[in-house]
């Protein structure tokens, strides 16, 4: 069935890649080598699609302008067949709407919709309701939920919410972000209760093995823009039912996952994937728009032993 005949829903199963945005050392959007990424990343087999504009692609800190180039760069580079969600990162509503409608405009398939840093101290429901409102009345795309790390404070969606947030039918996935089993399954089988036919995708890294377990229809993750191969192995090992071959993979990725995303101090990840991609030579320079550091020298060694034991090398 060609891609222009299967539903927005049908094109998210698999794994996704999150990418980067390669930067200059004066923090400019590199174009020529996120073009080179995209296509790399996005051409590897059993990669059905990309996240941009994701916190692996530092949306918090890129303009409208430069979000809106990452959607045209990768429409332009990916494979045709390529699905291309983009993320949606505002602290206001109103601007996150117009952020949308933008990113639409410049090619994206579906928009995720990620909750503003500011909600991790708090909010009301029905703040959360407005903003998701906002971003669905600027747009006609399909859109997507994002469930936060259990981590990051209120952030993470109660199920009451997440239960209102399912009831939109403009809403047909949801990357789960959660990064704890437990709260996983459980907003897995709320959601499906609710919507059967709604798409979960278990996304926290360090856990890829256990969501596919408990059920999954696939991952859109950061892992798989340093080691693409490694995951849609984990991810094929998964569906076919082999949890020996999955074991195996997940005991080359799981190093690598903690090296990136739980080792303190937390918020690095970013640094950190470019770290590898430069660690591999896929990219001349990894620097990250302040205020984030360099990756330190402890980091450095932590993540090259780590793509050693992942075979990517």
């Amino acid at each position: 069935m060609s891609a222009g005949m299967r539903t927005f829903s049908d094109r998210l199963h698999g794994i996704h890649a999150a990418t980067i945005v390669p930067m200059t050392p004066d923090y400019g959007i590199d174009e020529a080598q996120l073009a080179t990424h995209l296509a790399s990343v996005a051409s590897t087999p059993g990669i059905n699609g990309l996240l941009i504009n994701g916190h692996a692609g530092e949306n918090f800190v890129l303009s409208l302008a430069e979000k809106r180039r990452v959607v045209e760069l990768a429409r332009k580079h990916a494979p045709k067949n390529c699905l291309i969600v983009s993320g949606v990162n505002h602290e206001s509503s109103l601007e996150a709407a117009r952020e949308a409608a933008a990113l639409e405009q410049a090619g994206a398939d579906g928009l995720l919709v990620f909750p503003p840093n500011s909600w991790a101290l708090g909010h009301a429901d029905d703040c959360v309701i407005d903003h998701h409102r906002h971003v669905r009345d600027a747009t006609t795309v399909p859109l997507m939920l994002y469930a936060a790390p259990v981590g990051a404070g209120a952030m993470a969606y109660a199920p009451s919410l997440l239960e209102r947030l399912v009831t939109d039918p403009r809403f047909v996935a949801i990357k789960e972000g959660s990064w704890e089993v437990a709260t996983y399954e459980q907003n897995l089988r709320l959601i499906h209760k609710l919507r059967p036919e709604f798409v979960v995708l278990g996304s926290g890294d360090e856990h890829l093995l256990t969501s596919y377990l408990v059920g999954s229809a696939g991952s859109q993750v950061s892992l798989a823009c340093v080691v693409p191969e490694l995951v849609v192995s984990l991810w094929n090992a998964a569906e076919a039912g082999d949890w020996e071959k999955a074991r195996a993979a997940h005991e080359k990725l799981y190093p690598l996952a903690v090296a990136i995303y739980r080792d303190a101090p937390g918020g690095r990840a970013t640094v950190r994937l470019k770290a590898c991609l430069k660690l591999l030579g896929r990219l001349s320079c990894d620097a990250a728009r302040p205020p984030q550091p360099p990756a330190t020298r402890g980091e450095l060694q932590a993540l090259e032993q780590a793509l050693r034991i992942a075979g990517a090398f």
